[in-house]
């Protein structure tokens, strides 16, 4: 059995207007932004030279307050927007230089999930899906192979004929999530995916979020849900004003079954408890 070398958890504090240094890894970097900076009209800042490295198959939280510049993060990702100044790759892709026509393209290998699902309203559970797959090209063997596969995965297998209205919030986000990942993007964003639900259904989209991620995929969730963040251990990059404040690693090194993840978040699990108390202390001042 292979061994891993845990890393060692540090915390990275930044002087406001300064790049910040990403986390050492071995893995291949899938999104790497290095200066950026980004001014809207107006003269509001959405970003002040941030600079951050995330490898393959991370899980990544992004956290702040309201106008610190999650949403810039996740739009110039998905480029909707444009940077300033500075540097954006996914996937060894600068996207600063990439033209419109190659921009859909790009998208086809990203996977987006909105807080307020956007699923079109006037199509089953089953197409809503299968559009995703339409609209890049796939055959329709392709899509009647791959769409009941995802929907088993996201848990809507009894679903697929159902329209949006006849869903829950939880059901509908599990619709957006299952339509971001049926391409099996190696890159999959969530903004604010648990925004609009409850508790125990924000804890069963974190789980699918994280069965995902356990395929491989990159996953970057901006949030402004603290205790889902503290609970769940994972790398988060916080922003302040659209700085880079600090940078977390991850508290847990060891695989957690989707099960595990779900009893650690409701609070009643034991796994890895003392290193979870401990990254919790570390997180207590985030965004005060």
């Amino acid at each position: 059995m292979a061994t891993t070398t845990p890393r060692t958890r540090t915390s990275q504090t930044a002087t406001p207007g300064a790049a910040q240094p990403a986390p050492a890894s071995r893995a291949p970097a899938v999104i790497q932004l290095r200066n950026v900076v980004k001014t809207y009209e107006g003269g509001d800042v959405g970003l002040n030279g941030a600079t951050l490295s995330i490898p393959r198959g991370e899980f990544v939280f992004v956290v702040g307050h309201s106008g610190s510049g999650k949403s810039t993060i996740m739009r110039l990702l998905l480029k909707e927007i444009e940077p300033t100044s500075g540097s954006i790759q996914v996937a060894g892709r600068e996207l600063t230089e990439m033209p419109p026509k190659k921009v859909p393209y790009y998208r086809r290998n990203v996977g987006v999930v909105f807080q307020d699902y956007k699923l079109l309203p006037t199509r089953t559970v089953y197409d809503n899906v299968a559009y995703a797959l339409q609209v890049t090209g796939h055959s329709r063997k392709d899509i009647r192979a791959k769409v009941p596969d995802i929907l088993r995965l996201t848990g809507l297998a009894t679903k697929l004929h159902n329209f949006p209205d006849q869903l829950s919030g939880g059901e509908q986000q599990r619709v957006s999530v299952a339509r971001a990942f049926v391409n099996h993007p190696p890159l999959l964003l969530a903004d604010e995916p648990t925004g609009n639900l409850d508790p125990e259904t924000s804890i069963g989209i974190m789980q699918l979020l994280y069965r995902i991620n356990r395929t491989g995929t990159t996953v970057v969730v901006a949030t402004h849900d603290l205790h889902m963040v503290e609970r769940m251990k994972r790398r988060v990059i916080e922003l302040h004003k659209g700085v880079i404040v600090s940078d977390r690693p991850a508290g847990l090194q060891q695989p957690q079954t989707t099960d595990e993840l779900g009893a650690m978040l409701r609070g009643d699990g034991t796994h890895g408890q003392s290193l979870n108390d401990e990254w919790a202390s570390e997180t207590e001042g985030l965004w005060r």
